[in-house]
């Protein structure tokens, strides 16, 4: 019986649309020695994603024209020929968007099924929440009474970042596009304030929630809403940047000149890719999943159904309909 992959079809020009993917049929390999046959079960939609279907010199190599897009799946052990994982076991790895896969047994992780359910490997406890564990407690260093002002704070890794932010003891505003996601920071998450940018003067919305001005900006979106976030930067100011995805789309990055507003805040911008904390992953999945089981850190996840909807819910993506951490369940 045939199985079904996701390959890119052709580099978008601006958003992408439904021409971007194309399905096709495969049959599933022979196993090897060491090797393990899968079942997909969650597949993951990551905004980083967007960037590796350009052909343009990035941090990770583009998808191929023609080839399946991978990203982090959950799947289940359907077969096995290696003697580190058996049938029924399930795993987590990078893999093709795929009904099915044949991989090497040690390109993917077991899952503690008994910590939490096994879709949290590709959010909260995968790693989407050790972005933020990095990102913010590393760059932003937070202390406690300073102000944190987190972009996207409704979705996979912001809201996280921003219940990090209060465990460490500090004042947190996050912003978000509707006030059905402002409730739930405020509600459901504990953030001290909300902007919604879709409705409010960004810069009067930041002077209004931030009067003694921003200690630590997590930066997601970039654009409009990061420009005025720079311009009330207090001295010292950290900026950790995650991702900018109002420009993922754009055909021409144009932005503001930031060298004068850090050399004023003497404040430190600074990218990074979770990748560089490998040797330290095993940290934060301990301190996050305490942190869950203690009931301190909350997880929300938006799930589309079937994997026909793979190429539905990346691109729901860019229109912020999500709240968490954006899944497909295919089985």
């Amino acid at each position: 019986m045939s199985e079904q992959r996701i390959v890119l079809a052709a580099r978008p020009n601006g958003k992408p649309t439904g021409e971007t993917f194309r399905y096709e049929s495969f049959e599933l390999g022979e196993l090897q020695e060491g090797q393990v046959a899968l079942e997909s079960l969650y597949i993951s939609v990551d905004p980083y994603m967007r960037g590796r279907m350009n052909d343009a010199r990035s941090y990770s190599q583009p998808f191929e024209i023609d080839e399946p897009i991978h990203g982090g799946v959950v799947a289940r052990v359907i077969e096995s020929k290696s003697e580190t994982l058996n049938s029924g076991d399930v795993v987590v790895g990078m893999l093709d968007w795929a009904t099915k896969a044949v991989v090497d047994a040690k390109s993917v992780r077991k899952i503690d099924e008994q910590i939490a359910p096994i879709s949290t490997a590709l959010g909260v406890l995968g790693m989407t929440g050790m972005t933020a564990y990095f990102g913010l407690l590393d760059i932003g260093n937070p202390q406690p009474g300073e102000t944190v002002v987190v972009s996207a704070a409704a979705g996979a890794v912001g809201s996280i970042v921003g219940q990090i932010a209060k465990i460490k003891g500090a004042r947190v505003v996050g912003i978000a596009g509707s006030d059905e996601k402002l409730q739930h920071l405020k509600a459901d998450l504990g953030f001290d304030e909300v902007i919604n940018y879709k409705t409010e003067d960004i810069r009067e919305a930041l002077d209004r929630t931030c009067p003694d001005g921003i200690d630590v900006y997590f930066e997601n979106v970039g654009g409009e809403i990061g420009d005025a976030v720079l311009d009330r930067l207090n001295p010292f100011a950290r900026v950790p940047v995650c991702g900018a995805i109002s420009g993922y789309n754009a055909q021409q990055d144009i932005g503001p000149r930031v060298q004068s507003k850090l050399i004023i805040a003497r404040a430190r911008m600074q990218g990074f890719l979770v990748g560089d904390y490998g040797k330290r992953f095993k940290e934060a999945a301990e301190q996050l999943g305490q942190w869950v089981s203690e009931g301190k850190l909350q997880y929300e996840e938006t799930i589309f159904e079937g994997f026909d909807r793979v190429p539905d819910a990346f691109l729901g993506l860019f229109d912020g309909s999500n709240t968490g951490k954006l899944l497909v369940k295919v089985k």
